[in-house]
């Protein structure tokens, strides 16, 4: 404490102060004056000795609380119930420490995460790239057949198309984790967007008999971004494609009202099972009915480019009942931001 040069220069001015009113009693009034006055000023100065010394110790402690949290210690509680500056920053700092305790937990989690998804990326790349080099090294063989031949460069050629939209996927993924899509917000029409998210379907559709059938009002419209939108209904779209079988039916339907547009997308296929359906927009998840070549990336991605537009992503199915995805976009006046 007598280190601090402000505590050394404010007992000087005590002590000149209680001079010199000593001085001035003893001249004006009496000594016993004077000594009634000296008495007064060294009781109060001592009284700003120990005040002092008290909050210093509580500084001390405040100081050595900062260092456990600098060294990672933030489950210690310093909340003070009291009235006063130190108060107020004791449970200024508590609440300080609750905030990094929240992030060093949320930063935790992403390390899991990114762990977790760097594992799976690795595992989905190491099957096409493992199938790839094992024809790369039959096509070195001069004498194989020109029918193996081509159907091993085809084959290699669909792994690598299969790489390149796993790529753009994840590409496309972390772009939306990481908030750096600025979405648009127009006003667009359901139709548009339906025509255009049906188009990369229609050939898979017309291989497997299906059909798809189309309803909703014209004036529909909803307000977000089309091509973001689009990607998402294709890879529902794409999702119901594979889950129905041959001469099945895919419907669409879509609607506004004051609250919010909607768009529903089912299918009759074989429905997804109770397990599963809690998961299936989690990354990389495959259900029981999943395709070989499936990634588990389409649902995931969909759902992501609908929350981002601050929409919902509903699905509902029963086993052997088909599935249908609902899509909610909230009119600005039916919801509060």
């Amino acid at each position: 404490m007598w280190r601090n040069r402000e505590i050394k220069l404010f007992f000087i001015a005590i002590g000149i102060v209680t001079m010199a009113g000593t001085a001035a009693a003893g001249f004006l009034l009496s000594i016993q004056s004077a000594g009634m006055v000296f008495m007064t000023s060294l009781l109060l100065a001592l009284c700003s000795v120990f005040f002092t010394r008290w909050r210093y110790r509580e500084i001390e402690k405040l100081s050595g609380y900062l260092r456990k949290i600098s060294s990672g210690d933030v489950s210690l509680d310093l909340r003070d119930n009291h009235e006063g500056e130190l108060s107020i920053l004791k449970n200024d700092i508590y609440k300080v420490t609750l905030m990094l305790s929240e992030s060093r937990s949320q930063l935790e989690r992403d390390k899991l995460t990114l762990t977790d998804a760097l594992s799976d990326i690795s595992h989905q790349l190491k099957t096409p790239l493992t199938s790839m080099t094992v024809m790369a090294d039959l096509l070195s063989d001069s004498s194989l057949e020109e029918s193996k031949r081509a159907e091993f460069t085809g084959n290699i050629r669909v792994q690598l198309e299969r790489i390149e939209w796993l790529v753009s996927s994840l590409l496309k993924l972390s772009k939306i984790d990481a908030g750096t899509i600025a979405f648009k917000k127009d006003r667009v029409p359901l139709r548009d967007l339906i025509d255009r998210a049906v188009q990369p379907v229609l050939i898979p559709m017309d291989i497997k008999e299906q059909t798809l059938i189309v309803n909703g009002t014209e004036d529909a419209a909803f307000t977000g971004d089309l091509r973001w939108t689009a990607e998402a209904l294709i890879n529902i779209l794409k999702n119901c494609v594979e889950h129905t079988g041959d001469g099945g039916t895919i419907s669409i339907s879509y609607e506004e009202n004051p609250l919010f547009t909607e768009i529903s997308i089912a299918d009759d296929g074989p429905g997804i099972s109770k397990e599963d359906l809690p998961y299936i927009f989690r990354r990389f998840y495959k259900g029981k009915n999943a395709g070989d070549d499936s990634v588990g990336i389409g649902l995931a991605m969909a759902h992501s480019i609908i929350t981002g537009q601050h929409g919902d992503l509903e699905v509902r199915s029963e086993k052997g009942d088909g599935t249908a995805f609902f899509i909610k976009f909230y009119n600005r006046n039916g919801q509060s931001e």
